[in-house]
């Protein structure tokens, strides 16, 4: 019997002291996950999340700072001391957004190699949106036709429109949004988070989800109850914490979570009616993430409004965990399943 969260495995021989590694290096985050494969499933042994804004001011320049450079490569160097206590056979660092728009991600590479001994790629919105579907496919709902799969990054918002083939899903369509929760924020601290700007947003938002809702019959699909939602990133996962009331984060609370509109809308509605030092001080949020949760929640709102699913299902896994269920596949570990995760 296999339990809810961990990954069966179907493989000759697993040697426990062997172990696979990710990182994804976002716009806003930098985020590190080990796991160890074992005769009933995988686990994480080991993760590391931090914010580092790499793409902070590249809406207004075409180049990463110094400043966000010597950030990330401190959150690196992190993560290269947390991977030496694990004989790591296979690993994949991947840079999406943020590197994709700036002029200068060679020269960032090269300084990260040379203080971390890490190597980068730079992957684009596809292959982003293919290993996001990977990692947190098996939260979705086989008795669904249809997913949207979101995932509210730094610098971009990925929509995926997949569909399920008897437990398998294959990607139809997805769409890149220009907008993420660090971009959106230095917008609004350009402009004020006011009325105008705000409805601006949502407007530029829609105008991009329109066509794509049009070529891929979303409505249609949602009309006859085809349709389920699913998210992954710190915007959803923030609101999850918040809707549970927990007092410190949990990924084991937290992931696979079911969110109905209306709690997500009550939540929204908390955060947005509190002082900036109000969110800093509320559990799960903190002062590193109180400016950057209300774009957020904007965004999500857009999206659910022009798609009112009515509920939502949270993935606290996504680009990391589809890394690693590939490197294990190409060691020939065939993995189904949920994660196992040691909290």
């Amino acid at each position: 019997m296999t339990h809810k969260n961990e990954i069966k495995l179907t493989a000759q021989s697993l040697e426990i002291s062997e172990y696979y590694s990710a990182i994804d290096l976002g716009t806003n985050n930098c985020r590190l996950l080990i796991a160890k494969p074992k005769a009933c499933g995988f686990t994480v042994v080991s993760s590391l999340s931090k914010i580092v804004r790499l793409g902070e001011g590249l809406e207004r320049q075409n180049f990463l700072s110094k400043q966000a450079m010597d950030r990330t490569i401190s959150a690196l160097s992190m993560c290269t001391q947390k991977m030496r206590d694990f004989k790591i056979i296979s690993s994949r660092n991947v840079a999406t957004e943020a590197c994709r728009k700036s002029s200068n991600r060679k020269e960032f590479f090269t300084r990260v190699q040379e203080k971390t001994g890490l190597i980068f790629e730079t992957i684009n919105s596809q292959e982003e949106a293919r290993l996001a579907v990977l990692g947190c496919q098996n939260l979705l709902d086989e008795r669904k036709k249809f997913g949207i799969i979101i995932d509210i990054g730094g610098g971009s918002t990925e929509i995926i429109w997949v569909k399920n083939n008897k437990g398998n899903y294959s990607i139809i369509d997805y769409l890149s949004l220009p907008f993420g929760v660090v971009n959106l924020s230095e917008i609004y601290r350009d402009s004020g988070p006011n009325k105008s700007s705000y409805k601006k947003i949502m407007e530029k938002i829609d105008n991009q989800l329109t066509p794509f809702c049009k070529q891929n019959k979303i409505r249609e699909n949602l009309n006859n109850k085809e349709v389920q939602m699913l998210g992954t990133s710190g915007t959803v996962t923030t609101l999850a914490a918040i809707n549970l009331d927990l007092q410190s984060y949990r990924r084991g609370a937290i992931d696979g979570v079911k969110l109905t509109f209306d709690q997500i809308n009550s939540s929204t509605s908390k955060l947005n009616r509190a002082s900036y030092n109000e969110r800093c001080a509320m559990p799960c949020i903190g002062k590193e993430r109180a400016e950057l949760v209300i774009p957020g929640c904007d965004i999500l709102e857009a999206i659910c409004s022009k798609w009112p699913v009515g509920r939502l299902r949270v993935a606290d896994r996504g680009l990391r965990e589809g890394m690693i269920l590939e490197l294990m596949s190409k060691n020939g570990i065939k993995v189904t399943g949920n994660p196992a995760i040691n909290n």
